[in-house]
């Protein structure tokens, strides 16, 4: 499809060139904008215009970076690069549809906006803006920014894969995303300090997201609901769209992406803008299209996140809709209890992450039993059906293992036909108001005879598995909104584990990228 793609733009572009005969190259690209349709990102290079380059978009990502500008300002406004250089000395220009490709090089940079055409010419730059229905781009003025992102950032370190270490980096990631937010028993949110009010009279929230962030917001649902009292609804961005389901100005739309350029969630963005409602973005990159263009937002601050499948993004998106929803709920005494002993459940986060993570070496053992099996299932119910869903899909992308997450109150609606003493099933069972309903599940798989992977809190092996049959997982207990964030670890470790064990390669899942710029 890319092939088919670019062989009908560059016969686009000869034919511009052949059949209108003296024209510029800007020009030609400004004529070929004029024919495509869709989102994309281009650069032109051709031997009929030397020393010439030429870069457009449209509703995908384009980065430029500029290097050597110690001795300019950040903001500086500007469209030739020749007021970017008072040293004198030349500079080096980068183009790329990610931040990280361009943290090695330099730190500052220019996120490209849709239908701006960058046109490089004898070492000058001119930013121009495309109009359908003007002849001509006009000359637009642009501010470069500052990726505020270490080098240290985008390397694996002491680590075989990203992945790895960034499962691994979830104590600090965690930390991060609350530094300078929780003070004195109360949450500080600078994003959405002047929209408070206006989301606490929504009509409801909805939460709208894709893959992993649509399982963050999800595990997020019921603590908005309990702390808010707005109801929440999920939508999948993609399925909104064919839909083209209800929005309206009195809802307060919540999108969810940890790079911000998800094409599914920026079109959904676009759809609930048009029909007025408040939109509050949820992002772990600074500058994306998703903070650019929504009213207000939280970034999560988890830092660069290089591997394919998504961990610390998702445990840092958890914690901020939860200090979301402890900041909207703030005017409510009724729960003032309750967001004390939440806010005190986030402070010891971090540490209960690292304890966490000392099942690695346990979870490997526990993916060499796996390597073996077809699929996998895993059951969860109230606050970890999200859990649930997020580890199956964990495991599914990387290792390339079928696995289902599942409602656990749906088991009988199905599921348990496919129970047997092969097919491996992993049960989320830690303390809350749903445990006693977990310990039936359990006792009914075992009664056919399933093959039981249990999760529960420390001290509770004996109470979900009072016979020793099955193998048992502890984990910490914390606050039981802020569980999933501690249960999502050890299945992310499990996962990893067993796209290495089964040779797969773990950063880069076959079929899958990083950012989904496309519909």
């Amino acid at each position: 499809m890319l092939v088919l793609v670019l062989f009908k733009v560059t016969s686009l572009f000869l034919q511009f060139i052949i059949f209108t005969g003296d024209v510029t190259f800007s020009q030609v690209v400004n004529e070929v904008m004029r024919q495509l349709e869709g989102a994309y990102a281009l650069i032109f290079k051709s031997p009929h215009y030397p020393n010439e380059l030429i870069a457009c978009k449209r509703g995908s990502t384009l980065i430029l970076g500029v290097n050597e500008l110690s001795g300019q300002k950040s903001g500086k406004s500007f469209n030739d690069v020749k007021a970017l250089t008072a040293n004198g000395k030349p500079k080096e220009l980068f183009f790329s549809s990610d931040l990280c490709a361009i943290v090695e090089h330099t730190k500052n940079y220019l996120a490209i906006e849709d239908n701006e055409i960058v046109h490089i010419k004898d070492g000058s730059v001119s930013i121009l803006k495309f109009d359908h229905d003007k002849e001509k781009p006009a000359s637009v003025q642009r501010a470069l920014s500052v990726l505020e992102m270490e080098v240290e950032q985008i390397k694996k370190g002491n680590y075989d894969h990203f992945m790895q270490k960034e499962i691994h980096e979830q104590p600090h990631s965690l930390t991060t995303t609350m530094r300078g937010r929780l003070k004195d028993g109360a949450v500080l949110l600078g994003g959405l300090k002047e929209h408070l009010k206006t989301i606490r009279r929504s009509r409801r929230v909805v939460f709208i997201g894709c893959g992993t962030s649509y399982n963050a917001a999800l595990a997020a649902r019921t603590f908005v609901e309990e702390l808010t009292g707005i109801p929440v609804t999920m939508e999948v961005a993609s399925d909104l769209l064919d839909r083209q389901g209800p929005i309206y100005r009195e809802d307060t739309a919540v999108f969810v992406s940890q790079s911000g350029e998800t094409a599914d969630t920026l079109l959904a963005l676009d759809y609930a803008l048009e029909n007025g409602a408040l939109c509050v973005g949820i992002t772990n990159t600074v500058g994306s299209t998703l903070s650019r263009r929504t009213h207000c937002g939280i970034h999560i601050n988890a830092g660069c996140e290089i591997g394919v499948a998504s961990t610390k993004a998702y445990t840092s998106q958890i914690v901020v809709m939860a200090m979301m929803a402890l900041a909207i709920g703030s005017d409510q005494i009724s729960t003032q209890a309750r967001r004390e002993a939440i806010i005190s459940g986030l402070f010891s986060l971090p540490s209960n992450a690292s304890q966490v993570l000392k099942l690695d070496s346990e979870m490997k053992e526990l993916a060499s039993s796996l390597i073996d099996s077809e699929s996998l299932l895993v059951f969860g119910r109230g606050y970890n059906y999200a859990t649930a869903l997020e580890g199956a899909l964990k495991v599914k992308e990387v290792a390339l293992m079928h696995s289902e997450g599942m409602f656990a109150g749906e088991m009988k609606h199905g599921p348990l036909a496919l129970v047997d003493e092969n097919l491996p099933i992993i049960v989320i069972a830690t303390r809350d108001a749903c445990f006693s309903k977990q310990q039936s599940v359990i006792q009914q798989l075992l009664s056919r005879k399933g093959r039981l992977i249990i999760m529960c809190s420390k001290g509770d092996a004996s109470a979900v598995n009072p016979g020793g049959s099955c193998r048992v997982i502890e984990v910490p207990k914390v606050a039981d909104c802020l569980q999933p964030v501690i249960n999502i670890i050890p299945l992310q470790l499990l996962a990893y584990h067993l796209t290495v064990l089964r040779g797969f390669d773990v950063d880069q899942p076959r079929n899958l990228a990083k950012s989904v710029t496309t519909q």
